[in-house]
């Protein structure tokens, strides 16, 4: 029989320690490489700006109507259990099925390659280029090694304790926004020529693509626009999401009701202030052009390069990877919770409902770990956000108009916090997360097309497994 603190979570998590959590997950390697795609899509200062503003405000909105849901089930498992409340089982499994299959897996083997990418900078025999095996179409490179080894070493840290993790969660989320602080105002302040600036924002609202193979430009518009608009966004909503990771461990942290919803506001409001202004920042020191060129698309080594010259290219990459590091300590932290509360309702394996010695899930943090290593292997960076986001954005959609269900279906239950803006702003997520949604799978079909299909797989293991019990 275990003891009384193997069986239950420990509420060490204070409103700083939620916070750095919605923060260090949320910054990762995004914010230093997907603007160089954005800038291919739609090519020009006013539409990259105007696509982070957008993804920003999106990312806020459904943040503090989450606030709401999080008040209301102030308990380990998050999203999963707020679409079991909203809806029924199945659509809860469903969740959580892509959430291990695709959404948290996918966004840890990302980030993992994201590390790779800038650990290479430092040391090139790490990168891709360094072939360690090739068989047929498979190939292992080094970037790859580097990914799994970062995710194994900090599933391990989290296998000893919430304490630890959170310790090094906080200590590392704050040297990045220092890091990251610091970049924006010396770029503004030594890096900054009026000349690169007033030309970027020439024509700001002449949209055009860019294409790697010919080097040319592209004036688009109408539906080639929209489809160029949805594909940019990929990159500015992953680089926003992971904020409801803070939902997953609610059970660990001190006066739920207030703090999960209010560290969901302050995080979110926080990294989209500091995404803008690093966006404004590459304008005023980086052409437009060279943004969309940047190789291997590491436009915030350009930028530190132009700022500080040969010595900027080690500090963007050692910095990077303290980002890249910190957001996946937080990933690998909260999606553990997530199965475990699965396993609690007889949908995951039972072995991930127990808690270990340390009060944490261990047994699903290793699955993770072993599926995440897994997709490290399978796909490129670019291909990894294609095939997380709609999902997200599917599941995002769901839960936020479970609001709406549960205003009717339960009226008269206890909400010490209710979703900001209600019915409107939540009304206007729901609109905006649908018509993204709809034009990636329009336009990116064959990666978003694998993920929507690994989800709708999950409905014949749901009932498989139902009839079973």
């Amino acid at each position: 029989m275990k003891n009384q603190n193997q069986e239950e979570f420990k509420r060490e998590l204070g409103l700083l320690d939620a916070t750095m959590l919605v923060v260090g997950s949320m910054i990762g390697s995004g914010i230093f490489i997907v603007s160089s795609d954005i800038a291919r899509q739609v090519g020009s200062a006013g539409w990259l700006t105007l696509i982070w503003v957008i993804s920003g405000i999106i990312t806020m909105i459904a943040a503090v109507s989450y606030g709401e849901l999080s008040a209301m089930f102030p308990n380990a498992g998050g999203q999963y259990v707020y679409l079991r409340e909203s809806y029924n089982k199945l659509i809860a499994f469903l969740y959580g099925w892509s959430f291990f299959a695709v959404i948290q897996t996918g966004t840890i083997a990302a980030v993992g390659v994201g590390f790779s990418k800038f650990a290479a900078y430092l040391f090139p025999m790490m990168s891709e280029e360094n072939i360690l095996f090739q068989s047929g179409d498979f190939t292992l490179h080094a970037a790859q090694i580097v990914s799994i080894v970062t995710i194994v070493l900090l599933t391990y840290v989290n296998s000893r304790g919430v304490k630890n993790s959170k310790t090094l969660q906080t200590v590392l989320t704050m040297i990045k926004i220092l890091s990251l602080v610091g970049l924006i105002i010396f770029g503004f302040l030594l890096g900054a020529q009026s000349e690169i600036w007033n030309s970027n924002w020439t024509d700001l609202w002449t949209p055009k693509s860019f294409s790697s193979e010919s080097g040319l430009w592209t004036p688009i518009g109408g539906v080639s626009l929209l489809t160029g608009i949805a594909a940019a966004m990929v990159g500015s909503l992953f680089s926003s999401d992971a904020w409801n990771g803070v939902t997953f461990i609610a059970g660990e942290i001190k006066n739920p009701k207030r703090n999960v919803g209010l560290s969901l506001f302050l995080g979110t409001l926080i990294v989209t202030f500091i995404y803008i202004l690093a966006n404004l920042m590459y304008l005023a020191v980086i052409p437009i052009q060279e943004i969309a060129t940047a190789k291997s698309d590491r436009v915030a080594v350009v930028a530190s390069q132009n700022i500080f010259g040969d010595q900027g290219t080690l500090i963007i990459a050692v910095m990077i990877m303290i980002s890249t590091f910190a957001c996946n300590n937080g990933l690998i932290m909260a999606g553990a919770r997530v199965y475990y509360t699965m396993a609690k309702d007889g949908l995951f394996f039972e072995k991930a409902a127990h808690l270990n010695q340390a009060s944490v899930p261990a047994w699903a943090l290793w699955a993770q770990c072993i599926w995440a290593s897994a997709l490290c292997l399978t796909g490129k960076y670019g291909d990894l956000l294609d095939f997380v986001m709609i999902i997200v954005l599917i599941f995002y959609v769901l839960t936020i108009y479970g609001i709406f269900i549960l205003r009717k279906k339960s009226p008269d239950a206890e909400r010490p916090y209710k979703a900001f803006g209600y019915p409107l702003l939540p009304a206007l997520y729901i609109i905006l997360a649908s018509a993204v949604s709809i034009a990636l799978l329009y336009s990116k079909t064959s990666t978003c097309g694998w993920g929507v299909l690994i989800m709708l797989l999950g409905i014949p293991v749901y009932y498989l497994t139902k009839e079973k019990k």
